[in-house]
Parts: C-alpha cells; sequence; structure tokens
C-alpha cells in the first residue's frame, strides 16, 4: 500500500502540469508498452474524473517491479516531450494553431477537456457553508451550482476576516509546511519554474516585491493586535502602485498577490523569504506570451474535485483535486533545467528564444509533405465539371418494393435541402457536429454515374494540399477499385496507401502516429460501389488494429464497424442504387449530387468551347443542341453533356449543315464511328467484350495486359476510349466514362453469338425475373442494346454485325416489346420501357407501347429525371386518350410540371402542394393566365392524407390561395381541389398530432364537399378534448360528411359531452361515428345515448373499448331502443360484465359485442 502511494503521490504531481495531448502521449505509451488493452486506453481517454485517472494509472504501473523506475523515469520520459505551448497565432506545418488542434477531438467531459478549458475557477466552486473558523469548523468548498458565487471581493473579505484568527493562520501553517515539503525537491521546482515562464514569456516587470519573514513562529497564545498586524511583513496591507494595480492581500505566514497584469486574473500565493514556493492560481483565457509571471514562482495547476471525493480543507492551499487547470505548460528535459541554472533569467532574454516549436518525427513529417506534394502535382480529371454545382442533402429510405435494399428519398422540389460551399466546407460542417469524441464520422456523396462524384473526391484531396482542410493531419484518397484485390496478406499501411497507387513510405512510426490520432485522419473511398460484398461489412469479424495480415474486406469492415481508426473521418463516394444498405445505414450525413439544369447545361457548353479555343462556335453548338430537346434533356449528366460537346465539336469541324441525333445510340455511335472504322482489326469487339466482363464484376478499370496487343492498347488510349487512371503505377487503364462502358457493352451483346435469341429479351431488365443473367449494374445497357439492334444498317457499326443475326435480333425483341402487359410494369420500368422504344426509332413499336399506357398513371416516390418528363409527355401525346398522373414524391422540377400539365390529354394530376403553389406562382408571374387556369382546375388532392405537420402546413396555404386567375375579384371561388375533396386523413401521431390539430380544425371549414374525416392513426392522435371542442365547432360548415372516425384520440367524458351537444348539425348527412378505444365513463356514455335519437341518418356506431359501466351501456341500449334508423351499435368494453352485455344483446340483437 506505501508502494502505492508512493506511485500515487508523484503521478498526481506529473499530471496535474500537464498539457492535454501529453496525458495522451502517456497513455497511449502504457498502450505500446501493452500495459493497458486498447478498449481500457479509450475508457481512459474519457475519463472525467482526474483524481481516478491518477489511480488508475497508478494501479496500472504498479504491475512493473522497479517503482522508482515506473514513476520517475519511466513516466517523465514519456511526458518530458519537447513540445512548448505556443502562442494563438502561430500556426503550424498544418497550417492550423496548436490549440486548435489541442481542442480537436478531445473527449467530451474528460480529464484531458478539463486541463484544456478556460473554466474560472473562482465561478466553478462556490461557498458551500461559511462556518466559524475558531470553532474548528472548515470553510467547504463544493463544486455543486448555488447562488453565490465566488468574486474577488468575496475572496479579499474571506481573507481578511481570516486573517485575525490565530487557529486558522495555524491550520495555514500547516498547509504551507505540506506545500515546502511537497516542493522541496529543487529538480520539480526549478523544472515547474522555468516551464511557466518559458509558456508565459518575459515582457513584463513588477514594479514592486515583498518580502516576508523565512520561518513561520511557534502558535501564539493570543490574537496580536492590529498594530501587531501592521508591522508583521506577513501580514502587510494592500498598497496601490504607480505602474500597475498589484495588491497584496494579507495572509498568514504569506500572502497573495493579485496580478491584474495577466490575463482574466493570475493569483500569486507566495511566500517569499520563508522558503515556501509561491502558487499561482489562474483562472479566464490562455496567456499571451507577452505575459509575465514572477520568476520564482512555479505552477501548481491541478485537477478540479470530484463531488464524490476529497479536496483540501483549505482554500489557500487547494489540494490537486480543488482547482481546474493552470496554463498548460510544457515540459523540458533534466539537460535544458541544468542550463536554465547557468543560463540568464527567461525574462531577461528575447521571448522568441524561449519558445520552442513543436515538431513531429522527421519521418511523420516527410510522409505528409509527400502526400501534399502528391495531389498537389496531379492533374484535374478531363472530365471534370466545368460548372460549379451545390450539394443536396440526402436520405435513405427503404424502396418501395419486397426487397430489404434501400434507395435515395426523393424529395419534393422544394423541400430540397442545398449546401452551399463545396465538399470541403461540407466535412468542416459535419466534423463540428461530431456526436461523440472519438467517434468515426461517415460522410456519402451519392450520385448517378457520370455526374462527378469522383471529381467532388479529388477536390477534397487537393483542398487539403493546399491548407484548407487544417482539421485533417492527413488526407488518404482511395480509389475502391485499388482495394478489390483478393488474399489476406494486408495490413492498414494497404488500405490507406494501396500498392497499386503512387507508393509513399509508411513505416512503423508513420502507421504509430496516425494510429494514436484517427481523429485528424480523412479517409476518402471513391466509387464505393465497384467494391464486391459490401453488405456484411458491419457483421465482418475485425479488431481495433489487427496485429495479422487480413483480407481488404476485413480492413474495411473493421472500419465501417468502427473498431479500426476509431475517430476518423470516412467519406464515400457511390452511385445510389446497390448494396448500400447496411454500410450506410448508420452514416453521419449522406449528400447527393445534383443534375444539371437547362442553364447550366449551356454554359457548361460555353465552357467547353472557350477551353478548346474554338470560343466562335458556341452559338452554333447551342443551336444544334436546342435542335434536340431529347438531347437537352439528358444534358442534365456532366458526363452526357461533355458527350454532346465533343460530337458537336466533330460535326462542326466538318462543315456540313447536319444535326445532332435524337437518341442516345446516336449519339455515342456518332462518337465511336470514326474510331470503328480506323481500328485494328478485331479491336472494337475486343474492347467491347472487356468491357462487358468487367461490368458483371462491377469494374471499371483494367489491366494493360488484359488487351491482346499494343496495337490495340495505342488505339483505344488514341481514340480516348480509355485513359489511364491518373496516381497509379501499375499499367491500369479506365473507360474515360461509365456510359461509354455500357455503350461498349452493349455492342458486345448485339454482334455475339454466345447468347441465345430467346436469352436476349432478359437483358432489357423490364420484367422481374429471380435469376437474370446479370444484375442491371451496367445501368444503360438495355437502352443502348435496343438502339443498337434497331439502328440503321449504314448508320450503325456494321462492320460488327451479321445481317442476319440483326434481324434475327430484331425479331425478338419486337414480339417481346409488343407483348408486355404495361398495366403490370411498375413505375421505373414502365419509365425504362419508353426509353427502350425510343431508342429503337421504330414507329410501330412506340406507337403500340404508347397505346398501351392505363389511363391512370401513378410515379409515386419514383424519380422522374428531366430525360424521363420528356418521354413521359411524348408517350402521353401519341396516345388517344385522357390520363390522370400521380406525380407525388417524385422530385420533378415546377417547369417540367408546367409541361405535362399543359398536355390536352392530361385531366387530372397530383402532385406535392408546395411543388404546384410554386408553378402557379411562377405561371403567374410569366403572364400566362390559361395555362394557370389549366394547372388550377386539373389539380386534385383527392383523397388527402396529412402525415407531417409540413402537410398541414401547406393544405392551410393553399386553403388561404385565393384563385390567382382573377386577382381583382373579391371573392374569388374556391380553389377547385379545395372545393372537391371529399376525404380527408390526419395521421401524425401522439406527439405531433395534438401540436397540428388546431391548424387542421381551423381550415377544415374550406372543405365543403368534405364526406369522410378520419383522425385515427395506429400510433393514436390524441387530439384530446380541446381537438374535439374545435371540431366540433366546424360541424356546422360540414353539411355533406357522412363519416366521422374520432377513435384513439384520448376522449373523456368531457370531450365527449362537447361532442354529443354538436353531433345535432350533423343529423341529416352522418352515417357512421366511431369513438372507438377512448376514455370515455358513464358520463359521457349518458350524453351520446340523450343526442342518438336525434341522429336520424346515423347508421353505424361504434364506442368499443371505452371505460363505460354497465349503467352506461343500459342508458346507451335503451336510447337504442328509439333509434329504428341503426343498425349497428357496437360496445364491448372490459368495464362491463360479459353477462350484461350478452343480456343486453339479447334484447337488442343491432349490439354489436365482436
Amino acid at each position: 500500500m506505501n508502494h502505492f502511494q508512493a506511485i500515487l503521490a508523484q503521478v498526481r504531481t506529473l499530471l496535474s502540469n500537464q498539457q492535454p495531448r501529453q496525458v495522451q502521449a502517456l497513455l497511449d505509451g502504457l498502450l505500446e508498452e501493452e500495459l493497458l488493452s486498447r478498449e481500457y486506453h479509450c475508457a481512459l481517454l474519457h475519463e472525467p474524473d482526474g483524481e481516478a485517472l491518477a489511480r488508475k494509472i497508478s494501479l496500472t504501473l504498479l504491475e512493473k517491479g522497479d517503482l522508482d523506475l515506473a514513476c520517475s523515469s519511466w513516466i517523465c520520459s514519456r511526458l518530458q516531450a519537447p513540445e512548448v505551448e505556443r502562442g494563438s497565432s502561430y500556426r503550424d506545418h498544418g497550417g492550423h494553431s496548436l490549440r486548435a488542434t489541442m481542442e480537436l477531438g478531445l473527449p467530451e467531459g474528460s480529464y484531458l477537456e478539463l486541463l484544456n478549458s478556460d473554466a474560472d475557477p473562482l465561478h466553478l466552486y462556490h461557498f458551500y457553508d461559511q462556518m466559524d473558523l475558531a470553532g474548528e469548523e472548515e470553510i467547504e468548498l463544493n463544486s455543486e451550482p448555488d447562488t453565490d458565487t465566488i468574486n474577488c471581493d468575496q475572496f479579499s473579505k474571506l481573507l481578511q476576516d481570516m486573517e485575525g484568527d490565530e487557529e486558522t493562520r495555524e491550520a495555514y501553517a500547516n498547509i504551507a509546511e505540506l506545500d515546502q515539503y511537497v516542493f522541496q525537491d529543487t529538480q520539480l521546482e526549478g523544472l515547474s519554474k522555468d516551464l511557466f515562464i518559458e509558456h508565459i514569456g518575459a515582457e513584463e516587470a513588477f514594479s514592486e516585491s515583498v518580502e516576508v519573514p523565512v520561518e513561520a513562529g511557534p502558535r501564539p497564545q493570543k490574537r496580536r493586535s492590529s498594530e501587531e498586524h501592521s508591522m508583521d511583513p506577513k501580514h502587510r496591507k494592500l498598497a496601490p502602485t504607480s505602474t500597475s494595480s498589484l495588491n497584496c492581500l494579507d495572509l498568514p505566514l504569506g500572502h497573495i498577490q493579485l496580478l491584474p497584469t495577466l490575463p482574466q486574473g493570475l493569483w500569486q500565493i507566495s511566500g517569499a523569504d520563508t522558503g515556501l514556493p509561491s502558487v499561482l492560481i489562474y483562472h479566464g483565457e490562455m496567456p499571451q506570451v507577452n505575459q509575465v509571471v514572477p520568476s520564482g514562482s512555479p505552477t501548481v495547476p491541478s485537477l478540479p474535485k470530484s463531488p464524490d471525493r476529497l479536496g483540501s480543507i483549505s482554500p489557500f492551499a487547494p489540494s490537486a483535486a480543488d482547482l481546474p487547470s493552470m496554463p498548460e505548460p510544457a515540459l523540458t528535459s533534466r539537460a535544458q533545467e541544468m542550463e536554465d541554472t547557468t543560463s540568464p533569467s527567461p525574462c531577461q532574454e528575447d521571448p522568441e528564444s524561449s519558445i520552442k516549436l513543436p515538431k513531429w518525427p522527421e519521418s511523420v513529417e516527410r510522409f505528409q509533405n509527400s502526400l501534399k506534394d502528391k495531389y498537389q502535382v496531379e492533374p484535374e480529371s478531363l472530365s471534370g465539371a466545368l460548372v460549379a454545382t451545390e450539394l443536396v442533402r440526402a436520405r435513405l429510405e427503404r424502396g418501395s418494393n419486397k426487397s430489404q435494399e434501400r434507395e435515395l428519398a426523393t424529395p419534393d422540389w422544394t423541400e430540397r435541402q442545398l449546401v452551399h460551399g463545396g465538399l470541403a466546407e461540407v466535412l468542416q460542417a459535419v466534423g463540428a457536429r461530431r456526436r461523440r469524441p472519438r467517434e468515426t464520422q461517415v460522410v456519402a456523396v451519392l450520385g448517378k454515374a457520370g455526374q462527378g462524384k469522383s471529381h467532388w473526391a479529388r477536390m477534397v484531396s487537393q483542398a487539403w494540399a493546399h491548407g484548407q482542410l487544417p482539421q485533417y493531419d492527413f488526407v488518404f484518397y482511395v480509389p475502391c477499385h485499388c482495394l478489390d484485390h483478393p488474399g489476406d496478406t494486408y495490413h492498414l499501411q494497404d488500405l490507406l496507401c494501396p500498392p497499386s497507387l503512387q507508393p509513399l513510405v509508411m513505416d512503423d512510426e508513420v502507421l504509430g502516429h496516425i494510429v494514436r490520432q484517427p481523429e485528424r485522419v480523412l479517409l476518402i473511398l471513391d466509387a464505393f460501389e465497384e467494391l464486391e460484398a459490401q453488405d456484411g461489412l458491419l457483421h465482418g469479424p475485425c479488431g481495433p488494429l489487427p496485429p495479422e495480415p487480413c483480407s481488404f474486406r476485413g480492413l474495411l469492415a473493421g472500419l465501417f464497424q468502427r473498431k479500426l481508426l476509431r475517430g476518423c473521418t470516412l467519406l464515400l463516394t457511390a452511385r445510389p442504387r446497390g448494396r448500400l444498405a447496411q454500410s450506410l445505414s448508420k452514416a453521419d450525413a449522406i449528400f447527393e449530387v445534383p443534375s444539371f439544369s437547362t442553364e447550366q447545361a449551356q454554359t457548361y457548353m460555353r465552357h467547353y468551347f472557350e477551353n478548346s479555343g474554338t470560343a466562335g462556335d458556341q452559338d452554333k453548338a447551342l443551336g444544334l443542341l436546342e435542335g434536340q430537346p431529347f438531347l437537352l434533356t439528358h444534358s442534365h449528366s456532366p458526363a452526357l453533356c461533355r458527350a454532346v460537346c465533343q460530337l458537336s465539336k466533330a460535326l462542326l469541324e466538318q462543315g456540313t449543315e447536319t444535326q445532332l441525333p435524337c437518341t442516345l445510340t446516336g449519339l455515342y455511335v456518332g462518337l465511336l464511328g470514326p474510331a470503328a472504322r480506323d481500328s485494328p482489326p478485331g479491336a472494337l469487339a475486343e474492347l467491347a467484350k472487356l468491357a462487358w466482363e468487367l461490368g458483371r464484376r462491377h469494374q471499371s478499370t483494367l489491366q494493360e495486359t488484359q488487351l491482346l496487343s499494343v496495337e490495340v492498347r495505342t488505339w483505344a488510349v488514341t481514340q480516348g476510349l480509355v485513359q489511364p487512371t491518373l496516381g497509379t503505377t501499375d499499367a491500369q487503364l479506365g473507360f474515360s466514362s461509365f456510359l461509354l462502358q455500357c455503350f461498349l457493352g452493349a455492342v458486345w451483346l448485339a454482334q455475339c453469338n454466345e447468347i441465345k435469341d430467346k436469352e436476349l429479351p432478359q437483358y432489357l431488365a423490364l420484367t422481374p425475373r429471380k435469376k437474370r443473367p446479370y444484375d442491371n449494374w451496367l445501368e444503360g445497357v438495355p437502352r443502348f442494346l435496343a438502339g443498337l439492334v434497331f439502328q440503321p444498317r449504314g448508320h450503325c457499326l456494321g462492320a460488327l454485325m451479321e445481317p442476319a443475326v440483326t434481324d434475327r435480333k430484331r425479331k425478338v425483341l419486337t414480339r417481346y416489346l409488343k407483348r408486355l402487359k404495361l398495366g403490370t410494369l411498375r413505375a421505373g420500368r414502365l419509365l425504362e420501357l419508353l426509353h427502350c422504344a425510343h431508342e429503337t426509332q421504330d414507329p410501330g413499336i412506340w406507337e403500340h407501347v404508347a397505346r398501351q399506357l392505363p389511363g391512370h398513371l401513378s410515379f409515386l416516390g419514383t424519380r422522374l429525371t428531366p430525360p424521363d418528363v420528356h418521354m413521359l409527355g411524348r408517350a402521353l401525346e401519341t396516345a388517344s386518350q385522357d390520363f390522370s398522373l400521380d406525380l407525388r414524391q417524385t422530385g420533378i422540377e415546377p417547369s417540367r410540371l408546367g409541361d405535362l400539365v399543359g398536355l390536352s390529354c392530361v385531366t387530372s394530376f397530383r402532385a406535392a402542394l408546395s411543388d404546384t403553389m410554386v408553378l402557379w406562382e411562377s405561371l403567374r408571374q410569366q403572364a400566362e393566365p390559361q395555362l394557370l387556369q389549366v394547372a388550377e382546375e386539373k389539380f386534385t388532392i383527392e383523397p388527402f392524407k396529412a402525415k407531417s405537420p409540413k402537410d398541414v402546413e401547406d393544405l392551410d396555404s393553399l386553403v388561404q390561395t385565393r384563385r390567382l386567375r382573377n386577382p381583382s375579384e373579391d371573392a374569388a371561388p374556391d380553389l377547385p381541389a379545395i372545393r372537391d375533396l371529399k376525404k380527408l386523413e390526419f395521421a401524425l401521431g401522439p406527439v405531433l398530432g395534438p401540436q397540428a390539430f388546431p391548424t387542421l380544425a381551423k381550415i377544415l371549414p374550406a372543405f365543403s364537399s368534405l364526406q369522410h374525416l378520419d383522425l385515427d392513426s395506429l400510433s393514436e392522435n390524441k387530439i384530446g378534448d380541446e381537438g374535439v371542442s374545435k371540431l366540433s365547432a366546424t360541424f356546422p360548415q360540414l353539411k355533406v360528411l357522412e363519416t366521422l372516425n374520432l377513435s384513439q384520440n384520448s376522449i373523456t367524458d368531457v370531450g365527449a359531452c362537447k361532442l354529443a351537444e354538436a353531433l345535432p348539425a350533423l343529423a341529416k348527412s352522418l352515417l357512421r361515428l366511431s369513438l372507438y378505444n377512448n376514455c370515455i365513463c358513464d358520463a359521457g356514455a349518458k350524453s351520446l345515448a340523450q343526442v342518438l335519437p336525434d341522429m336520424v341518418s346515423l347508421r353505424v356506431m361504434d364506442v368499443q373499448f371505452n371505460k363505460f359501466t354497465a349503467a352506461g351501456a343500459q342508458r346507451l341500449a335503451s336510447s337504442l331502443q328509439k333509434c329504428p334508423q341503426v343498425e349497428t351499435l357496437a360496445m364491448w368494453t372490459p368495464t362491463i360484465p360479459f353477462g350484461v352485455q350478452e343480456h343486453l344483446q339479447q334484447l337488442d340483437a343491432r349490439i354489436s359485442l365482436r
């Protein structure tokens, strides 16, 4: 036990003088020496109690053989790092202040955070009970919140009161002796003194110092007079100075100096000439380097007091448990201490000479510089976006099908939340909202192929290399195709710096530095969809740092399970579809790369021609694009927009009057036609087969050795079909775009003989099949396949296709497309069918598909892109019938919505209320009264179900909206959507229901045709008696209401009585009334029984599962005898004896007990 106390005393002293980073370094050292497990190491980092931390470390060190070695030698070597606290204005090589660096990643509420806090000790501690010191009682300092907070005046008054108390002076003398004993070690005293002066700096000197006696005399037998006090140097009164407001407070056996020149107050309890060291009490902000503390004043920073353990009994000599941390002095070595004893005082030296800048190990700094240089020299991708776009916040939701896959939710157009700034700003915002310290942050950026996700990811790494992400010391950009390798011989270094990328030397020292500070690491996994078997990463076995080599999948499992590099930031880019449900189920933030608008596509084309040196062709190219509305809508994708620009440039260089093709197949045939004519024999077929095989394995990169000959490789690279992968050392090539790979894969399917003709329709992926030949990873293959099979031979890549083979495949696809039953297809497959029919350019197939469309088309929950809207509009115009459209939760733009609504064949439509009102407002501003009238007349909300407060707010806004086509009319008629609403459901649940129902009750009178009002919800709305009161006031306006469902709304007798009073207003219309599962007792049942004979039209009444007794049931049964029109009265409830219920049912068979 004595050994433990010896270790504990030294650990307390050492911990009380350390910076948070040094204490963390000590814990990391214990971890490296295998004295701590990783879980116990993490627990100590989050330990909020300083005393508990010291005890746990001491218990750990007690296991070492040599106790003196364990404390004095080993700990000191760990803590005496050559780091010195710098001023806040200094910025290190990472581009950020050291103080900001220290503050990042500190566990919330932990000892390390308290060491680094700016807490004011005078506000942390309060007087708990001020007792008589002469009665051998003490003033306790309590950390519990109180109304009286210690301030300077209270502290001075306390000192003056204690000044004349001999027993208190004696107690302080004893504490001072203990203080002298603790600090009698000259090594420790000199260490603290030099460190504190080195931390504060030396630019100012005090105008005077106060002398005090050396020794404290024996305990006096009586109190001294005031004159004796004034003669005692230990009790000198405060005297004003001319240069500063330096004050000294009387203290027994010493005095306290209040040094106002120090920031936010720094008090010195000094014992000059007594052999006692001075104690500095600091509170407030971190002192600057140009502020000084007397050189003979060693610092005694200490830990906050834990409420459940004893601290110091004196406010003058607090223990290591009573005060928050002092300014964090950096530790120096023994050699530095010896030099300080012979060198001039730091107060006389240049302040900058005493500041030693903390440095990383040379290998770590060299590695970081190499990583930055690598990102800075990387050329910008040729497919990089030429137009700035903003990310959109997104979330995943379960798909409409029965599978467990999650898909991107489709918000309404007005609900989109744009994120201003680039992805670097997004990462800064996400890091600021870190849920818990040392917790891995997962950020996902989703978007369709060709939207520029990889460009965004590369811009992040380049931004860090230029110093724009100071919260990260290391950023690793890793394309996922570099991780898709078999074997189990990989370490963490291989994940951060894959061997296939440009090699960077990451030795054990660099890796150890990264592992110890994972919160300073950003790992970017680009193109995550290219990894095989992403599902199951959350369940794979992996520890914090696998000691043995493992597979890449095991390393990724450790990342996603937040065990490996716990605390880092993980940035993923991926396509929205695929096996991302488990991997992104707990992502901290999900963003989506939006598509181009029409204006952005036009801007992209202008910038493209400017950068290519043909700015004079901008207007001609824009004219070609506007001449093909189909390609204009497809230009929402940067990859397609670039392809359109390339073909437009080639056509304009030919100088002939021409136009762009009207299909995607024609676009890529035009781009690849010249390349195919100049290709080596069989080169295009070989590349097409390779594209298809790689697509089946979810890959888009290939090795140069996979191409058979150097001639084929040279041709493919020269024609721009493939390009070297940026940043790789291996001979890797990648297709210039994902859509080009899809087109080449379709070329292989269209010309190969390995696939039977009857199996070809399966590759269109239009009908659900349990065993498909492939999983449609190459999303563009079905459209390109249909287009290639039906392309005219003169315009097609005819050299690859035999006429006989093409004719057979064309007949198979024609028969398949004409036999499809469109009414059985889901919305997504129906849109894909329209695109495939358009790509064929066969008038017979197009007209057949268009005329088979059902009269009611619902796209609820299916995202409608601009090409989808364009294709749907063409099909509706071709069909000779009327249509009603449901366009809710499609994310359709208001302008595209106007295009569909304006079609004469569309008789009615449903869309988001907010989007529809935006459309109306835009039409009013554009002065298009006829289209505005059409949009108002065709809009319907029947039936309407409010499932969120926004639904109620939008409905309220709709009611308040007047007919815009005649704004001059004082009493404009109601909108048809409001006037014709017949069914309204309200299902917000027990929390939001009572909050939103008053708004709904306020607008209910506007629905003059309302017949069905359903206020029941599976989770119970609980509108209560107050809601029933508001509802009852609207009954006189609801003249045609037939069904009123008030089930599960926590209605008591009060609400039942109010309802009974208002029900006669519905006597002639109400057919069904349900009060199922409420809290109605006998009084409420009596009120309902009294009004029941007046309800002449009522047919069904349900009062089951209420709380009325046999008396209430008998009242209702008696009233039922007077109501021959009522067909059913359901009133089974557990509070009525079953025998009574059976008896009542025997009296009247209309009583239901089911």
